[in-house]
């Protein structure tokens, strides 16, 4: 993601008042009051891949429950790059300051990479020196790779299971991970072992709080695999800040909710790797576009921060609900967005200009139409307002988007419903699919690396009454692996056995085949 360059600017000023303030030897090259400590706790990880550049993370943090053993002092973290993973041709090496301000976070935007290949990286801090990761630039624009292995995941609760999935993921090699949102959750013990039973406790307010989250999640040692397999693009959902906001407003009808996103939204840059921070963390734009060669273009959406507030709600709450579609006039509102008018400006332009083969919309949730009754005429239906079904003018703007543009086959991809599905998505999502409203998109969505759904044979029954959603499978936790090619992309919706066992195998529950310039899910 490009940032202003005056947040560039903006950050480098705090930075260097900070160095300043600190006097000579301000900046430290080792804490002296934890140097027994090993300061890479959290891992490393890597992100935002370009042709000639990606971003390298780390945060020093000696004691992941208890940030205050890590003395507030900005220390000089040192980095380098190399072609393999022994470091016996480093490429690119510096050092960079870890600021207690940005929760002694390390970003390293590393530039003059070459294209299309892999890299090795790692930090060091006095004599401790980091996990090494594994990370690799986009192919040059204008090339066409052979293919392109994709993993995407959601939500990981860290009370409802372990995280076997990431070890799975870690295992298949991936170029890239597209995380789709609900790193963390707002609530739940800061502990570091996954429990048997959640527990309601210990909701995230401040940025203490949700830097603490961060760092209890982080400490994970499958989920750290994943982040040191391969480069991750990333965006967010509701749980990053609270169950089901939308926009400014949570469920609790808070008035000073817009200050607990802000710390949020700092404490979610501060733990990804992403690049130059704005010069606000309150307005965080998350929305970004990344090429890989002219194989896959991904546009990666937010559809939390600009949205139109819930439709209908119950008396005294923000939040989602349930409502029939007759009895909510609210939802035929043709002003509400889920977008935003400046990202769904920036979508189109994205969908117009490009030339990839393939367009991903990397986004957050279930897009397809999913009643939980059945639908005889336009008017019938019941439609969970969290969703794109609590938006249904802003989706058929993104459908006529994606028809108008003529980008060549968009695949959408989805997280947050904590189920698998596939789906055949119509221009006009209400009506069944004919020459007049033909397939233009087709879309997955993966279940959650840990968090609970409904019983499997609800959402077989609500395969039977949408039209658009052909598969569904809610009782398994897991991930998606893509192989995306110049002719077609197959995708593989991977289940694990039993995500309480760090141990779980992980078996094929379906697999799809979508053909190039032909809209519409195929068996693999």
């Amino acid at each position: 993601m490009q940032q202003p360059r005056r947040a560039f600017l903006h950050t480098a000023g705090r930075l260097a008042a900070l160095a300043a303030s600190c006097g000579a030897g301000g900046i430290q090259a080792a804490p002296s009051s934890a140097s027994n400590a090993y300061p890479f706790s959290l891992g490393v990880a890597s992100g935002s891949p370009l042709p000639d550049a990606v971003v390298i993370w780390t945060r020093i943090l000696h004691d992941p429950l208890n940030a205050a053993a890590t003395p507030p002092l900005a220390f000089s973290v040192r980095w380098e790059v190399a072609e393999d993973e022994r470091f016996s041709r480093i490429v690119a090496k510096g050092a960079a300051s870890a600021a207690p301000e940005l929760a002694h976070s390390v970003h390293v935007d590393v530039t003059g990479l070459a294209p299309a290949r892999w890299y090795w990286y790692r930090f060091m801090l006095g004599d401790a020196v980091s996990p090494t990761g594994r990370t690799r630039t986009a192919p040059a624009a204008g090339t066409m790779p052979d293919q392109l292995k994709l993993a995407a995941a959601s939500c990981q609760h860290w009370e409802f299971g372990s995280y076997a999935a990431h070890r799975h993921i870690a295992a298949a090699a991936p170029d890239l991970v597209a995380f789709l949102g609900d790193y963390i959750y707002e609530w739940g013990p800061y502990q570091l072992r996954h429990p048997q039973t959640a527990l309601r406790t210990a909701e995230s307010f401040t940025l203490a709080d949700y830097r603490a989250r961060y760092a209890q999640y982080k400490t994970d040692r499958d989920l750290q695999a994943a982040h040191l397999a391969a480069p991750w693009i990333v965006t967010w959902d509701d749980h990053e800040v609270a169950n089901d906001y939308g926009g400014d407003r949570d469920e609790r009808l808070d008035p000073r909710f817009a200050e607990r996103r802000a710390a949020a939204y700092q404490a979610f840059y501060e733990h990804m790797p992403l690049r130059l921070p704005p010069a606000d963390f309150a307005r965080l734009r998350m929305y970004q576009r990344y090429d890989w060669g002219r194989l896959a273009r991904f546009h990666v959406l937010d559809d939390r921060q600009y949205r139109s507030r819930h439709a209908c709600t119950p008396a005294g709450r923000g939040g989602s609900s349930s409502v029939l579609k007759r009895d909510c006039a609210e939802l035929g509102n043709a002003s509400r967005t889920m977008l935003g008018a400046e990202q769904q400006r920036w979508l189109e332009q994205g969908l117009a200009s490009s030339q990839a083969r393939w367009n991903i919309l990397a986004q957050q949730t279930l897009m397809a139409q999913n009643s939980q009754l059945p639908i005889i005429k336009e008017s019938d239906g019941r439609f969970w307002t969290d969703g794109w079904d609590g938006y249904p003018a802003a989706r058929q703007r993104l459908f006529d988007a994606l028809h108008t543009s003529k980008a060549a086959n968009p695949l959408i991809l989805g997280g947050d419903v904590h189920s698998f599905f596939a789906a055949e998505l119509n221009r006009i999502p209400t009506r069944e699919r004919s020459a007049a409203n033909p397939v233009i998109a087709t879309e997955f969505v993966g279940t959650s690396v840990t968090s609970p759904s409904r019983p499997q044979a609800r959402t077989k029954q609500y395969v039977a009454m949408n039209h658009s959603i052909k598969y569904g499978r809610s009782d398994k936790r897991g991930f998606m692996l893509l192989n995306i090619t110049p002719t077609d992309t197959t995708v593989l919706f991977l289940a694990l056995d039993d995500v309480h066992d760090a141990a779980s195998p992980i078996g094929t529950a379906a697999s799809f085949l979508v053909r190039g310039g032909q809209p519409g899910l195929h068996s693999a």
